[in-house]
């Protein structure tokens, strides 16, 4: 025993290190800057028109940029270009009445592209000018250290949905956090929440009328109207966290490299899930309807085994298989290695097709996901003008 204490101290001495070497000089990520074509395309907009709408800015609000002596052109920070998308896209945002939608990025094993998902689509949302809430209901926290944030050093459990779960809290307002991502804020994980996998049951057993399954669903109720979207990273298992971020949403996205131990093990997860679903509504105690229920083709190679696992996945979840594959390439590796996304690099230095190709697909994965999005707001709007006509 104590030789596993030194080796976890040793450890998590080296994830420091590694992050204070990745993340030098300030040890903390910083999101990247655009230049004035970039802002433009973020826009939806070629950069003549653009830069037209910039010098003629009647109201003086939108940001112009600064000029570095270095480059070529406008230098726009993360929060500006964002002003501009929010400003340009304005009909595309939340409308009056709809409240955030909140989706579950969830599978049974890990290493498939989970916690980069939950992180890759917050950032796309953010992009577009949406307001991103991020959960990590993984007690690993690698969605957390997507962030820069070392889950054992930097997260305590007022940082947790934990208090809301041991019912020392009621709204998840207390754990909230912004990040270094501009839209994107922060509820953490730490290995302490592996805790609720007691604190819940427990508070079954104690309390009458306790629902273990509806404490992040109703806790999240007092921040609905913050966010547009609200993202939960979830561990890899059936767990009580991993119950309640499910409840919880109105979506579910599971991403699924196509290989035969992922798809064996997605067709457990359904399973157990079914289940569960089964067992919680024949006791009265549930009903839950999802808004769409999604199969992520994730870390896709180009070798035969992969086409012939794709296959069985597609012939499996038909049109829950979104229309776009999130390719294994050598950007998306490299960027996980140095805890960040596509959309964290600003200057690839390797080739510009293999980087163009991972930041398309993560493109197309967030345009659909917006759609879906705007379909629940859309339903909302109109059931609540329905109910005050």
């Amino acid at each position: 025993m104590n030789d596993i204490v030194q080796q976890a101290a040793r450890a998590s001495d080296m994830v420091s290190a590694v992050r204070t070497t990745m993340l030098a000089p300030t040890a903390k990520k910083l999101s990247p800057t655009y230049n004035q074509t970039e802002v433009a395309t973020l826009c939806g907009m070629d950069r003549g028109p653009f830069a037209y709408r910039m010098k003629n800015d009647e109201h003086g609000t939108l940001p112009q940029g600064v000029t570095k002596p270095e480059r070529r052109g406008k230098e726009f920070t993360l929060a500006e270009a964002r002003t501009w998308v929010r400003e340009v896209r304005s009909d595309k945002l939340r409308p009056e009445g709809a409240e955030a939608v909140v989706i579950s990025i969830a599978n049974f094993k890990g290493g498939v592209g989970k916690s980069t998902t939950a992180m890759a689509l917050a950032q796309g949302l953010s992009l577009l000018g949406h307001r991103i809430l991020l959960i990590d209901a993984d007690p690993q926290g690698s969605l957390t250290t997507l962030t820069g944030l070392l889950p054992d050093l930097d997260v305590e459990d007022k940082d947790t949905f934990l208090l809301l779960v041991s019912g020392e809290e009621e709204s998840i307002r207390y754990a909230i956090r912004p990040t270094y991502w501009d839209g994107i804020d922060l509820v953490a994980a730490a290995p302490l929440l592996f805790s609720i996998e007691f604190t819940l049951p427990s508070r079954q057993v104690r309390e009458e009328g306790f629902e273990f399954w509806n404490v992040l669903n109703l806790g999240i109720d007092d921040v609905r109207e913050d966010y547009d979207v609200i993202i939960i990273d979830t561990a890899p298992a059936l767990s009580y966290g991993t119950v309640n971020a499910l409840m919880a949403s109105n979506g579910i996205i599971m991403p699924l490299p196509p290989n035969a131990l992922d798809f064996a093990s997605g067709a457990q997860f359904w399973s157990l899930f079914a289940d569960l679903s089964e067992s919680l509504s024949g006791s009265g105690r549930l009903d839950k309807t999802y808004d769409f229920i999604s199969v992520l083709l994730s870390r896709v190679e180009t070798d035969a085994a992969s086409a012939m696992v794709r296959k069985w996945i597609i012939s499996t979840y038909g049109d829950k298989v979104l229309p776009v594959e999130i390719p294994k390439t050598v950007v998306t590796s490299t960027s996980s290695a140095e805890f960040a996304t596509v959309y964290d690099i600003s200057r690839y230095d390797g080739s510009a097709r293999t980087y163009k190709r991972a930041r398309e697909a993560y493109d197309s994965l967030v345009a659909y996901v917006e759609r879906l999005v705007h379909a629940v707001w859309l339903r909302d709007s109109t059931n609540r003008k329905s109910r005050f006509n």
